[in-house]
This record gives C-alpha cells, structure tokens and sequence, in this order.
C-alpha cells in the first residue's frame, strides 16, 4: 500500500466548492463554488486559482469539444468563454419552479451532458422535497428529462463498459445504478446498490476509477470512500481533515491525483476555528489508482 498524502492546494474557504474536472490541455483543476456564484480553475504548474464571476448560483462545469466549456447555472445550461469571461445561455429548465437550482452534472461517453436539479436549500440538506428532476442536454442543444421527484441531484458517472448509470439522490443515502444505452442516452431499471452508514453521513458528488470502482465524496462525513458496485461493499475509506467534503475527480497528468472539493457554508466560527480549511481543493496521492480523462461535451 503506498502512503497517501492529502494536502490543500486551494484554501480558499470557497461556500460551496463542487464539480471538480481536470482540464488536460491546461494542465488545471476546474471546479465551481455554487453560492460563490464563481467558476474557478487552478493551475497545477503555477499554484494560481483564476475565477469567472457569474450571475447566478453555478453548480457543474464541463469541458466542450469544441473548446472552453459548459456550465450548469441557475436552471440554466449555459455556455462559458474563459477568456472573454463570457456566458451566454443555451436553455433553460424547470421554469415552472422558480425556487430550484441545478446542482452536479456531468458529460457521458457520448457527450452528452447530463445534470440534475433540487429545490433552493433553507440550510445545508434542508429543504422542500422531490422537487428535482434529472436531464440531459444533447449536442443539439435540446434537453431530455429522464425523472422528477428528486430531492438532491448529486453524483454521477458511468461503468467503463458504458452499460450501467450510477447516481446518487443525496437524501436516499444510496448510491443508484441505473441500466444505460450508450447510443440513445436512456437509462432504466433503477436499483441501490449501496447504503451509506450512519458516519459516512451524505453522500455526495462521485467518480469512477480505471478498476471500475465507485469513489464517493460524504458530506458531512470528512471523507471519501471507494466502493465496488459489484458486491455493493466498501472497500476503503480516506478521511479528509475537513467534515464537508463535497465532490471529486481525478486528474494530474497520468489522472493518479484525486482532487476533493469542500464547503463552508452553514459552519459556525467554532467549527471553523477547528476547521480552517473547510472550503478548500484538497489533493490525494499515493492511492495506488488511477481515474479516466472527463468527456466532453459534444454539442
């Protein structure tokens, strides 16, 4: 087993940090702080974090095929220039619930960009239930709504055969495997494949490794455990030194780095005191594994 090795690369004490995705051709971190209403990106070569303020709360980002990307903003999917700084709208969702927000997406094999929705929270996983849906966004820039009745829309990803869906509903406390058609893009015959435990807390954004195995970010719980959704078993857990570990990816240039976002919002100053880097980007090496590089978004 080699040693592992967690060190903050971003203390930046972001409200909500999410949606990391490592962008090879910038050799950087991006990821997003939802309430912070900021897209963020890290620069593995120079240390530098450079954020793009946007207008509404930003919980998702994504690398475009045809360069720079695609965020989830508001109940908008949106288009981002880095450069120019720029969004401009592609559509726009849930219009008929003016108090739900996107929160995790991510982009499947075919790039398609697949993202889900939950009603504005009162405070951290409190607020109105099954008022969420998850959608897909098409490279034509049409969108597919697959389910409502969702309470948190959170981590997503897909088998490395493309045959099977896994999604978390945060509040189910379970993780979800869903059968998946690489060509269509529709999922069915949902079923749990594992049920957090009380400490693990709420399960939150989630990746796939090279092995096929499931790692999923707590939060709450300060850690990120890897599961094998074969035997539906837990097979390691590494804590992190902060409680609200919000999401995670792989990246760095053989994608052996796991990259772990967290949170602050909701934390009083004593928790803080004990907690200084919560809100940071946190890197994990020596895990012994590697991720896979993130789609694009084909549209």
């Amino acid at each position: 087993m080699s040693s592992i090795k967690i060190e903050c690369v971003a203390n930046e004490s972001y409200k909500i940090g999410e949606s990391p995705v490592w962008d090879e051709k910038e050799n950087s971190l991006l990821y997003v702080d939802i309430t912070g209403k900021k897209v963020c990106r890290w620069n593995s070569l120079t240390n530098q974090v450079q954020a793009v303020s946007v207008d509404a709360p930003v919980s998702s980002v994504a690398l475009r095929k045809s360069g720079d990307y695609v965020i989830t903003l508001g109940t908008r999917f949106a288009a981002l220039k880095w450069k120019d700084q720029l969004v401009t709208n592609i559509i726009h969702i849930d219009k008929d619930k003016p108090n739900n927000r996107f929160n995790d997406g991510k982009v499947d094999p075919a790039g398609r960009y697949f993202a889900g929705t939950m009603a504005e929270e009162i405070r951290p996983a409190v607020l109105e239930r099954h008022q969420g849906s998850l959608y897909t966004l098409l490279a034509d820039l049409s969108v597919v709504k697959h389910f409502d009745h969702v309470d948190i829309s959170n981590g997503l990803d897909w088998s490395l055969d493309h045959k099977t869906f896994f999604y978390i509903d945060s509040l189910s406390y379970s993780v979800d495997a869903f059968d998946y058609d690489l060509q269509t893009g529709k999922i069915g015959n949902r079923r749990s494949i594992y049920k957090l435990e009380k400490e693990e807390s709420i399960p939150d954004g989630m990746c796939i490794d090279t092995e096929g195995k499931l790692w999923v970010a707590c939060y709450d719980g300060g850690r990120v455990i890897r599961l094998d959704p074969e035997t539906g078993k837990r097979i390691q857990t590494v804590k992190l030194p902060v409680d609200k570990t919000t999401s995670c990816c792989f990246g760095g240039k053989d994608y052996s780095e796991m990259y772990v976002t967290s949170a602050s919002e909701g934390m009083d100053k004593d928790w803080l005191s004990r907690q200084p880097q919560a809100g940071g980007v946190f890197k994990i090496t020596g895990l012994g594994v590697k991720g896979i590089p993130p789609y694009p978004f084909a549209g």
